[in-house]
């Protein structure tokens, strides 16, 4: 029987064009985020099952490629539930990494340590377009700063590597989960149940603001809480200033230096910004990940319909690993989603080197041979691209398909030079 040449559902084989469109990103991305002193960093595609279950990834956990115990401890007899057989499972994300990290090399890293990590990630997911059940994800993560200046710095780093790769006219949408909390507490819902008033606030851009407010009521919350919590949105689309309206709302509900922290942050990215972008205060952002406990953002394309990209401050992470909480905050590009629409947009890499091919006869003499190879070698230093390949019978189909591999000029080689 022959062998399944189609990978594997729900991942890809990727193509040359593609391939070159991702290492120049990968290489702008590199780049720009060097020069906001980010370090490389690498973890194992591998993490300890407990790590991947200890209630860090949300839902991301209900979708663990788990991995079987090895040898002698897979005891198959034994076994009384599916997790008696795994002990490890491919990371979902590259956050619970960072943190483990973190915490076992933490005496010998810098304090803050901002981190830059881009690697593949697998979730058992359904897959459709633009999504996959193994993808690469490109974060920067700020460990050890407790102020706005990591938020700031995140976001000033991401938005000028997006125009960097031609994105302009994006928004980044910011929120902070104790905005959240405080709306939910002065509506008079109670804390316990926080979690499911962020999930149906999560639907407003589905279901809108009436579709949120019947939900919370088919949910069991009280009328008078959830009109008082809808009405908060009804303000804010009315006020001139979201943030003003909320902080003389919430006055005595929340710290008195969350929302000031939050305008500061705005204000200084819009003020020191490099990227043809928008700041946009969004209360109806959830984000899914139950760590955040902070800011939380996301980038938005307008245009697109889309989101490709977010994060936010998970303060109380570390403390999971080594028992004291350190602050931590992080951002993450949609890298597969930006690649997508930059294909779809027919994006060219600038800038690239002049592509010549060296067409060969069969039986070429060794003479001849060294000749071209040396040519090839010499055309290489002065920075083109030289493929040296052997002469097809049909030639013209064959400089067809290489022009459209981006080969410009082309040069044969025969057994006797055609001047001779």
């Amino acid at each position: 029987m022959a062998l399944n040449k189609k990978p594997v559902t729900g991942m890809k084989d990727i193509m040359p064009a593609e391939m070159e469109i991702r290492d120049y990103c990968q290489r702008i991305i590199r780049q720009t985020y060097a020069e906001f002193g980010f370090q490389s960093i690498e973890t194992p595609c591998v993490e300890s099952i407990q790590n991947l279950t200890s209630k860090s990834g949300g839902d991301n956990e209900k979708l663990i490629f788990r991995i079987l115990k090895r040898g002698e401890k897979l005891r198959l007899d034994e076994a009384k539930t599916q997790d008696d057989l795994v002990d490890t499972g491919l990371r979902y994300d590259l956050t619970v990494p960072l943190v483990r990290y973190f915490s076992c090399h933490e005496n010998e890293l810098p304090m803050p340590f901002k981190a830059l990590q881009m690697g593949n990630v697998w979730r058992a997911d359904r897959p459709q377009k633009g999504r996959y059940r193994q993808f690469m994800q490109c974060d920067i993560d700020i460990i050890g700063e407790p102020t706005n200046l990591a938020e700031i710095e995140l976001i000033l780093a991401t938005t000028t590597t997006l125009g960097r790769l031609s994105f302009h006219g994006f928004q980044i949408r910011i929120n902070e989960r104790r905005i959240l909390k405080a709306m939910a507490a002065y509506s008079g819902f109670p804390m316990e149940r926080f979690d499911e008033v962020c999930i149906i606030l999560d639907k407003m851009d589905k279901i809108g603001i009436d579709g949120v407010e019947k939900e919370l009521l088919e949910s069991g919350f009280d009328e008078e809480a959830a009109k008082k919590y809808v009405d908060l949105f009804h303000g804010m689309e009315e006020a001139e200033d979201k943030l003003s309206f909320l902080e003389e709302k919430l006055s005595g509900v929340i710290e008195s230096d969350v929302i000031p922290n939050l305008r500061e942050t705005i204000e200084t990215v819009e003020a020191t910004k490099k990227a043809d972008f928008q700041m946009v205060f969004d209360p109806t952002i959830v984000r899914g990940m139950s760590y955040y406990t902070g800011t939380i953002f996301e980038i938005a394309m307008p245009e697109l319909g889309i989101s490709c990209g977010g994060g936010g401050r998970y303060d109380g992470m570390v403390g999971k690993f080594t028992g004291k909480d350190v602050p931590a905050c992080g951002f993450s590009i949609g890298f597969e989603r930006i690649i997508l629409i930059l294909m779809e947009q027919g994006f060219q890499v600038p800038g690239k080197r002049e592509k010549v091919a060296f067409l060969l006869e069969k039986n070429l003499p060794t003479e001849r041979l060294k000749e071209a190879i040396d040519k090839a070698q010499k055309e290489r230093q002065d920075g083109k691209a030289v493929l040296v390949v052997r002469m097809n019978k049909n030639k013209k189909f064959q400089k067809q398909q290489l022009e459209q591999e981006g080969y410009t000029s082309f040069e044969e080689f025969y057994a006797r030079s055609l001047d001779q």
